[in-house]
């Protein structure tokens, strides 16, 4: 197929399949590899040859895994930017380091970083698709990989072309080329001379991805049969029939289930549990482990099949430990999701869910919440609420405590509602008001020097992307009052009499 050709096709395919408006505002992740450079230039050609008039958005994160070659990808990246006069935002982020405090694998951090890093670019620039360049190849090896990990019937679905970045949010991703296969997109590539970047380590055959990339796969089709991709994309398909239907009943039932959630527990009805059938209960589980964030690559067939042992056993008493430190625990007719804290039981509070707008009363802490929408003009906005422009160049200092407390305004239209008040979790991260990037909030306090007895009541306003405020401290960036605000929420906690 010609380049013009391979074009054509995929605006066909857009248009059938409604991923996105002829007009739409992407976020395309770009890592400057083949594939990903085959999806930007093909969006741009949409927009030539094709009717579009899509805005393009460039992302990339630097997992700072692979020295200069990192670098250089980044300033690749970056060139190829300003090449077509396109924005761009490079961030970086130190996966190695993260994946060796146990937050993962290597791989599992950095695509879970990936993805929250498109989340807040979409966020920042308004945009609400993001587009990433799988292709076909890539569904086939993912079904194959996870067959050999021995995956449920929702793994063989393979990749999704389209889903929502964060469960209960509104920002889609798409996967524009994944009706097309790697050669007809490295013979797109050739043909308008488009210039990229391999990956070494791509070839290195360490990572079992890339064994079956380059060994299993390519055995296969010599030695079994010459259409196995084919096959596993046809077993895909059906997958994803019955994981569509599957999908939608499990939710509401696993809402009916739960007994009591905070930041560290989740305790099913271990007695309900039981009456379901052995596929239903399994993927109950699945969805109670991912709850608390942890990957579904990292659950394996051996650790489910042990809670759903821990689940029949009439004895009670007994446990099992999954991936992330997690613990399943028996205790009669309750079956109890823990993570590891290192803060005593009795300190960590259920979410609270706060009125927006609205008055909140928080009696454990002794504070309440107080919400107020308002419509603003930020060159009308006190003084001191200026620091929060995307130019301050040095990092804001939290409002020191009044006789009402604290107070901060954010931009309501980058919120996520519902929004809670909770303890902080192991692993949440956020991006604090003026600073480089994003750290974990246990970090965030020790460089604020707040005492270590303290941090354990540390209270955080969250929305559903995560922390907006660890209130008396900072607000994320992302939340952030800019001179593009309309819609501000002002938020003031204040100290109540018990």
């Amino acid at each position: 197929m010609s380049a013009a050709g391979f074009i054509r096709k995929l605006a066909e395919e857009i248009d059938a399949e409604g991923l996105f408006p002829k007009d739409a505002s992407l976020v395309v992740g770009v890592s400057g590899g083949p594939d990903s450079m085959a999806l930007l230039h093909a969006l741009l050609d949409l927009n030539k040859e094709c009717g579009f008039s899509l805005s393009v958005h460039i992302a990339h994160l630097d997992h700072l895994l692979r020295g200069a070659d990192s670098e250089q990808d980044a300033a690749f990246v970056q060139a190829a930017a300003d090449n077509h006069g396109l924005p761009c935002t490079i961030e970086r982020l130190d996966v190695g380091a993260m994946a060796g405090e146990g937050e993962g694998s290597v791989e599992e951090v950095a695509r879970r970083e990936r993805y929250k890093f498109l989340e807040r670019v979409c966020l920042k620039i308004g945009a609400r698709t993001a587009a990433v360049g799988h292709h076909r190849d890539d569904d086939a090896e993912t079904i194959l990989h996870r067959i050999t990990r021995g995956t449920g019937l929702r793994g063989l679905a393979g990749i999704p072309r389209v889903r929502l970045l964060h469960e209960g949010g509104d920002i889609r991703l798409v996967r524009p080329l994944l009706r097309h296969d790697r050669r007809s997109l490295l013979a797109y590539l050739g043909e308008r001379g488009i210039p990229c970047r391999e990956d070494r380590t791509n070839q290195e055959l360490g990572a079992m991805r890339n064994r079956i990339r380059n060994v299993v796969l390519p055995l296969l089709e010599s030695e079994v049969n010459p259409q196995v991709r084919e096959a596993l994309l046809r077993l895909g398909e059906q997958a994803r029939w019955l994981e569509d239907h599957f999908r939608r009943t499990m939710h509401r039932t696993f809402a009916t289930l739960v007994i009591a959630r905070t930041d560290q527990e989740l305790t099913l009805n271990a007695a309900a549990l039981k009456k379901k059938s052995r596929i239903v209960q399994a993927e109950l589980i699945r969805l109670a482990v991912t709850s608390f964030q942890i990957g579904e690559q990292d659950l394996g067939f051996a650790q489910m099949v042990a809670v759903l042992d821990l689940l029949g056993d009439p004895a009670s008493g007994k446990e099992t430990h999954l991936p992330g430190g997690m613990t399943v625990s028996k205790r009669y007719d309750r079956l109890t999701f823990s993570m590891p804290t290192d803060q005593p039981r009795e300190t960590i509070a259920a979410e609270i869910a706060v009125h927006v707008p609205g008055r909140t009363l928080l009696p454990i802490r002794c504070m309440e919440i107080t919400c107020s929408i308002q419509s603003i003009d930020p060159k009308a906005l006190p003084q001191s609420l200026h620091r929060q422009h995307v130019s301050q160049q040095t990092p804001p200092r939290a409002k020191a405590p009044t006789a009402e407390g604290f107070e901060e305004w954010v931009d309501f239209d980058c919120v996520r509602p519902p929004l809670v008040v909770r303890t902080r979790s192991a692993g949440d991260r956020f991006w604090p008001l003026g600073a480089p990037g994003s750290k974990k909030v246990s970090e965030f306090l020790t460089d604020a020097k707040v005492d270590p007895e303290a941090r354990s009541r540390v209270a955080i306003l969250c929305d559903q992307l995560g922390p907006i405020w660890v209130i008396g401290h900072r607000i994320d960036e992302r939340v952030k009052l800019t001179a593009q605000s309309r819609k501000g929420l002002q938020i003031q906690a204040r100290p109540v009499t018990p």
